[in-house]
């Protein structure tokens, strides 16, 4: 995925909707929590998902300007917690601006208090 840096004329209103009262959060399988924990694991991670809350939004290109990281590196972090379903994407032409998936953290956080 290759990206540019980020874009003013790209409106953070119009992607990734942020979700609010997230009601109705089920606990997560095994499979599911282990593969959030997972995804968790590494600081990379962990520091997409500050920089993707402080932000509202980003392109892939403001993510690896953030973190200093190759730009094929952050994608690989970023699909891992897209798959965990972490954080959301949306294509806008050659870009994808990512989000914190509140419903999926949500659900992390279900999965972790039934533990």
């Amino acid at each position: 995925m290759t990206t540019g840096p980020s874009d003013s004329s790209l409106n953070p209103d119009e992607c990734c909707v942020i979700e609010t009262g997230v009601l109705g959060v089920e606990v997560p399988d095994d499979v599911g929590l282990a593969a959030m924990a997972k995804a968790l694991a590494h600081p990379a991670r962990v520091r997409i998902l500050r920089v993707l809350d402080a932000r509202q939004a980003c392109v892939t290109g403001d993510v690896v300007v953030e973190l200093g990281l190759a730009q094929s590196t952050v994608s690989e972090h970023l699909r891992i917690l897209r798959e965990a379903g972490l954080i959301k994407g949306e294509i806008e032409g050659p870009r994808t601006r990512y989000c914190v998936s509140a419903s999926g953290l949500a659900a992390l956080k279900a999965g972790i208090a039934a533990l």
